[in-house]
Formats: C-alpha cells, structure tokens, sequence
C-alpha cells in the first residue's frame, strides 16, 4: 500500500440524488475507502463542510438519533473546483456535527452511508490525479492486486474527465502494450487502459466492460493493431479463469475476443 493511501480524499461537493440540489463543498473526505465487507455501512467523516441547501435545513434539526438524507452524488474536485468523477452514496444520515478544525466558519460532520463503487485504498488515485502526477505509464506495476483493482475503479469513474473530450483514435491506429508487469487478468486491463489512454486511462476492468470499450467511444475505434511487447509474461500467467473453456488458456481467451472485435494482435 502506497503511503499516499492514508491521505483523504480531498475537496468534494455532495448533491442530492432527486433533484440535483447543491448541498455544499467539502475540504476532505474520510473514511470512503476503509476496509469492509461488501454492503457494509461505512462511517465517514466529511471535514470543513459548507453545509447549503437540504443538508443544511437537516442539520437544523438534527437529533441525538441523527437525520438521514438518502441519497446524493458525491462529486470529486480537480483544483480548479471541476468534477473529476461522481461516486453515489445512499441511506446517508448524519450522526453528528462541530465546528471545523480546518476553518471555524465550516463544520465539520459525522455520517454513515453506502457506497457500493468506492474501492478500498482508491483516494490516493484520485489525489495523483489532481496534483498532476498521473505523469507516466507504469506507477501501478509496483501494486499489489488489492490496489491495482482501486487503480481501475478509478480509472473507470475518472475515464471521461482525463480524456477532456477527446475523440477515439481512427481506425488503423498501432498501439503498443508494454506486458512486463502482466502477472494476472488486473494487470492486463492496467496496461491495456494505458496504452489506449495513457498514465492512468481507462479501456475495461472485466470481460463484459473489454467487450464494450472494444465497441468504440473509450479511446479506440475498430479495427486497430496491438503490439503486445513481452507477451509471453501473460501468456506463462494468464492461465484460469471463469469464463475460459477447457483445454483453453485466458490469454488464448483474451486473443481471440481481441480478434473477434477485428484486432491484430502482434505478439513480441
């Protein structure tokens, strides 16, 4: 685990889910990423909270119990106060509130809510991004699995805003995937969202999410060349997986879906 995973995650605005009503910025997010179990309730603490709008009527009334909000869109912020990404968290209720450390004029607020998409260890992504230091291709080969599948959750929900509007590139275009560090089916999509869309991009994080992105409008238009350098790591390690037949390997698997949506792939 990288040290910057301690960080929180940063500047934030929460918006309600119905109506899309502004409920206010937020300096730091904590907690969001903690280790759980699946579908547990995640305490988190939102600190120098400007509270407006239907968090702030809530707070009014705010009760030894807590007051619940439901649902809303926490949007997560560049330094110039643009969305980077959204992550939607529902059932939130607020637990309690003090005067921020950070600011006396902001609160700073305890809440409990879900949040199905938030990866354990995710924000120090997120915080790469912001500070501009996504710079090259191969900060995530020294991950583990655990942290490389936070890097791909991020990669996903950040997709649109590091591309700025970019268009796919035409069709013929070759690209070309360094496989040194493809140990196992993570790290392919790792490599494979690089190579299509740079320091941290985004093309699939599972079988279905490749078919799609392979169907156009994530970076690369059909049919393209891959130039897949080192290829014979992924193949000594690619072996098993759910979706592979008998007799067959996943990166024979991972090939021929390649070759089904009309890629060339050459392998060195």
């Amino acid at each position: 685990m990288s040290a910057d995973q301690s960080d929180g995650l940063g500047m934030c605005a929460l918006k309600a889910d119905e109506d899309g009503e502004h409920w206010g910025q937020v300096h730091d997010v904590r907690g969001l990423f903690a280790a759980r179990a699946e579908e547990d309730l995640l305490a988190v603490e939102l600190l120098g909270c400007h509270p407006q709008g239907g968090l702030r009527a809530c707070l009014d009334s705010l009760s030894a119990g807590g007051v619940q909000l439901g649902g809303a869109w926490l949007d997560v912020l560049d330094s110039n106060g643009v969305s980077m990404g959204s992550y939607f968290v529902y059932e939130m209720t607020v637990t309690a509130t003090r005067p921020s450390s950070l600011d006396s004029r902001l609160v700073d607020l305890s809440v409990t809510l879900y949040c199905d998409s938030a990866q354990y260890g995710g924000e120090w992504v997120w915080n790469l991004i912001r500070d501009g230091r996504m710079d090259r291709r191969d900060i995530w080969h020294g991950l583990d699995t655990e942290d490389r599948t936070a890097w791909l959750a991020v990669a996903l929900w950040t997709s649109a805003y590091q591309r700025r509007g970019r268009p796919d590139s035409a069709p013929g275009h070759v690209f070309t995937l360094d496989g040194r560090a493809v140990t196992d089916i993570v790290s392919f999509y790792c490599a494979l969202g690089e190579t299509i869309n740079g320091p941290g991009g985004y093309f699939g994080w599972n079988l279905d999410a490749l078919w799609d992105c392979l169907r156009g409008g994530w970076g690369a238009s059909s049919p393209f060349t891959l130039e897949w350098l080192h290829s014979d790591v992924a193949r000594e390690h690619l072996l098993t997986h759910p979706g592979v037949d008998a007799g067959q390997t996943l990166f024979d698997l991972l090939l021929k879906i390649l070759d089904d949506n009309g890629i060339e792939v050459i392998l060195r």
